[in-house]
């Protein structure tokens, strides 16, 4: 008999996220409450179906246990990247300071640098831009994801977290998918952002 979950539940709204520059109430309610709180759902949905699922019958081609693993992998992510994504939001843009910044420059020569391959890296994504901190190569990289999980890059330490699924500027951008990550970095915490990267740092 497999033990039951812990029931998830959506963290609060940053009441800063729906005044912030560049953005409307309802874009970001819409991403908050539709897409984020979805996939909270979804998460709770697919582990309950897991209690009673027959594991006897799993198969890598096709099994009703196979469908559960892979949604539940794609909810979950779905909930932590938008965790992270509405955490890192309500500051006000400029740039990091301290040793984010120092291993900006390190890693990538400038913050210019680092900014234009970000901005890059989320023009080219489907689904996610994230800086990291990549503990194997010791240094800061952005990655791409298509999706929640497809490109996650495993020993890969979060830092920032930049949403370019179209729900998350289609009401206030349209395709205007370039404007939309202007506005983003306009309204970075990056006091988030560096508290991230300190704890990484602290645990190696």
């Amino acid at each position: 008999m497999i033990k039951g979950y812990n029931i998830l539940h959506p963290i609060p709204l940053n009441p800063r996220l729906l005044i912030m520059p560049g953005f409307t109430e309802r874009q970001i309610l819409e991403h908050y409450e539709v897409l984020y709180k979805g996939y909270v759902n979804k998460v709770n949905e697919i582990r309950n179906l897991l209690l009673s699922a027959d594991r006897k019958d799993a198969n890598a081609t096709y099994s009703y246990f196979r469908g559960l693993k892979k949604g539940e992998t794609y909810a979950i992510d779905g909930v932590i990247l938008h965790e992270l994504y509405f955490e890192n939001l309500g500051g006000t843009g400029g740039m990091p300071r301290g040793e984010l910044m120092r291993q900006i420059e390190w890693d990538f020569g400038s913050y210019d640098a680092w900014l234009e391959d970000f901005k890059a890296t989320g023009m080219a994504a489907r689904g996610w831009a994230i800086l990291v901190y990549d503990i194997r190569c010791d240094k800061l990289v952005n990655y791409l994801l298509d999706a929640h999980n497809y490109g996650v890059v495993h020993g890969a330490e979060v830092v920032l977290v930049l949403d370019v699924y179209e729900h998350a500027y289609f009401i206030d951008y349209g395709t205007r998918k370039a404007d939309y990550i202007r506005a983003f970095m306009n309204n970075v915490d990056w006091n988030v952002a560096e508290i991230r990267f300190k704890r990484i740092k602290n645990l190696l």
